[in-house]
């Protein structure tokens, strides 16, 4: 496994991190699980994700509990903050007292004294960023995260962090999370270039497009048991990729990666680690053989000859 910087920290997180959104507590069992993130720690992944709002905190306390045989500084741990947690009015958004409500309780579900990284799940337009920004710091400062971040803000918005943070002396946010793969590369444009102005980290969710890019939904075909296209929740998630002209996409880079004596799952997780502004690749996993598969991926340098190739596959019509 390979490791790089968040951002312009000197925190350093492994290519591959496993996230359990949709998976623990939702179709993969906690057993299955706990034996998924233990073949993570051992075949070198020390970057774990979850977030309070995933199956309402249950994930977070199936992490947890996993995580515990481990000493806490071998591992890097992040959680959010924003979506709803109740029927409240302030049981959602980025308030100071949601923000405060929620790192405490994901504190205790998860079992740890810190988080290392925070994130704003999302913008929240109804809460000034300053307030956001200074419960973050407070929370930096009372010891209780380590790093603050965010998820799926543009390039204004994390620039607006920026500044604010600057006006008024506070923690800086150092990593954003947003989903990227071959068929979703909207922060290409602006976020990536943003964010490497202000030294701030990428790391991405969904590189294997839900699934789609590991080459197991194929054209004509039923969709495979057990897979998160048939799960009632993970479904709708998938189904955005499931359409003719990606399936034949897939079909000719899954070409391409045995040209290139790779797995398409190597290939799609190298292409989106080509990229030095991103530190980390979040996989999901329903069996620790998914997790053996992916984390091949990482110190894989693809040639510009390859990336090219990959480039006009994406863009044939």
């Amino acid at each position: 496994m390979n490791y790089r910087r968040l951002g312009r920290t000197g925190l350093k997180v492994s290519e591959i991190s496993l996230g359990s959104w949709l998976t623990y507590a939702g179709y993969v069992d906690e057993k299955k699980s706990r034996n998924i993130i233990h073949e993570a720690y051992e075949s070198g992944v020390n970057f774990f994700d979850t977030a309070n709002v995933y199956m309402q905190g249950e994930a977070e306390k199936i992490v947890g509990k996993a995580l515990k045989q481990y000493p806490r500084d071998r591992y890097v741990l992040s959680t959010k903050v924003y979506f709803p947690m109740g029927d409240g009015p302030n049981d959602r958004g980025l308030s100071r007292k949601h923000i405060m409500d929620q790192c405490h309780a994901s504190l205790k579900r998860l079992g740890v004294d810190y988080l290392d990284i925070y994130y704003c799940h999302r913008y929240d337009p109804e809460t000034p960023v300053d307030e956001t920004l200074r419960a973050f710091d407070d929370l930096i400062r009372q010891g209780k995260i380590l790093y603050a971040g965010v998820s799926e803000w543009s390039a204004p918005q994390i620039t607006e962090a920026i500044r604010i943070a600057d006006q008024y002396t506070l923690d800086k946010i150092v990593v954003n999370q947003p989903r990227y793969n071959m068929f979703q590369r909207y922060i290409e444009d602006d976020v990536i270039p943003t964010a490497t102005k202000y030294g701030v980290g990428q790391v991405v969710f969904s590189p294997l497009a839900q699934g789609v890019l590991t080459g197991k939904y194929k054209r004509g075909e039923k969709l495979p048991e057990n897979s998160r296209a048939m799960d009632p929740q993970g479904k709708r998630f998938v189904q955005r990729f499931l359409n003719e002209e990606n399936l034949i996409k897939v079909e000719k880079l899954q070409e391409l990666a045995d040209d290139e004596g790779m797995t398409l799952v190597q290939l799609a997780l190298a292409w989106v680690l080509r990229l030095p502004s991103v530190s980390s690749a979040i996989v999901g996993a329903s069996k620790p053989s998914h997790i053996r598969d992916n984390v091949t991926a990482s110190g894989i340098t693809l040639s510009e000859e390859t990336i090219e190739k990959v480039k006009m596959i994406l863009t044939m019509a």
